[in-house]
């Protein structure tokens, strides 16, 4: 069984982290994740804190693993939340869109592991100079938000640069991306766009099919003119983005109005005309709707076959 230092640190039986995807990751899918022996995470988004608690205490219902949630720093609640995961006795906390800083030694006091997700160098050195406990080192292929760096370039030069776990994200979605990231010096995977089709999953159906029936060209990255890059399958609302982003009489105002609310709209609605379906660009490898353990412990299975018997692939 792969068993890595990711695993001892945040009592996991497989090194695979589940993304806190905005609209998708609630407790259902986190616990679901957590059972099968990775790590679930609960998206706290952009809404309040008591809805928060609220999923993580129904979380803790179904699951009595250790499980994590995600903060978007730029959320007006990310005060309030940061408050919530230490008095409900939070594991594991990631963060994205900001920086962590002002909230670390209160999360670290209380013995929550603090893994931010980076996009850069830079920023991993900094966050390990916070105290962070690991970082995710996140690369362009994923979906939602996107830097610069793909994850093959990006892996190992944070590996190098920073002492502690580096978790490698975008573009993983099977047991050779897993493989794969351990051989560029990662410690574990976080994965987003395979457990969008997972059973436990609540996201609307028609999320899960467009995911299913995806070729590997069908993503499209929008929002870079405004210096917040989002990939997402191409569809009506997508395509529509791109030409408004790139048009000169379209202000920037208008675009991100017609972009409000697309997300839920893809989620919850399953509105193909005017919902943002967020995935990577591993969306092509994902083939069928699945059991989440079945997605877990396949993926951990074939990266062991693939790292025990890679000697015989050499000539």
């Amino acid at each position: 069984m792969i068993k890595t230092q990711i695993c001892d640190l945040l009592g996991i039986e497989y090194p695979i982290l589940q993304g806190g995807m905005a609209w998708v990751s609630e407790a259902n899918l986190a616990a679901a994740v957590s059972n099968a022996g990775g790590l679930g995470i609960i998206s706290a988004m952009n809404v309040d804190a008591e809805h928060v608690r609220a999923e993580i205490r129904k979380c803790k219902n179904l699951t009595n693993k250790n499980f994590g949630v995600n903060i978007m720093l730029m959320s007006p609640f990310a005060a309030d939340v940061a408050k919530v995961v230490v008095e409900e006795g939070v594991a594991v906390v990631t963060t994205g869109a900001g920086s962590p800083a002002k909230y670390m030694k209160e999360w670290l006091d209380a013995g929550i592991k603090v893994i931010p997700v980076v996009a850069s160098v830079a920023l991993a050195m900094r966050m390990e100079q916070y105290g962070a406990s690991a970082v995710i080192a996140e690369g362009c292929e994923s979906g939602g938000h996107v830097g610069e760096m793909n994850t093959m370039a990006l892996v190992p030069q944070i590996c190098d640069a920073v002492n502690i776990p580096v978790i490698a994200a975008g573009g993983i979605a099977d047991g050779r991306g897993l493989a794969a990231a351990l051989m560029l010096g990662a410690e574990g995977v976080q994965c987003g766009t395979c457990f969008l089709v997972a059973d436990e999953c609540v996201i609307h159906e028609n999320y899960k099919n467009k995911v299913v029936s995806a070729r590997d060209s069908d993503t499209i990255v929008t929002g870079k003119k405004f210096g917040h890059p989002v990939r997402s399958l191409k569809t009506p609302f997508s395509r529509a983005f791109a030409k408004m982003e790139q048009s000169d009489s379209v202000t920037e105002e208008q675009v991100m109005a017609f972009g409000a609310g697309s997300l839920r709209k893809a989620a919850v609605d399953g509105n193909i005309e005017e919902g943002s379906f967020m995935a990577g660009q591993i969306a092509g490898l994902v083939k069928s709707i699945r059991p989440t353990k079945e997605i877990v412990e396949s993926m951990a299975n074939e990266a062991e076959q693939l790292l025990n018997n890679a000697k015989n692939r050499l000539q």
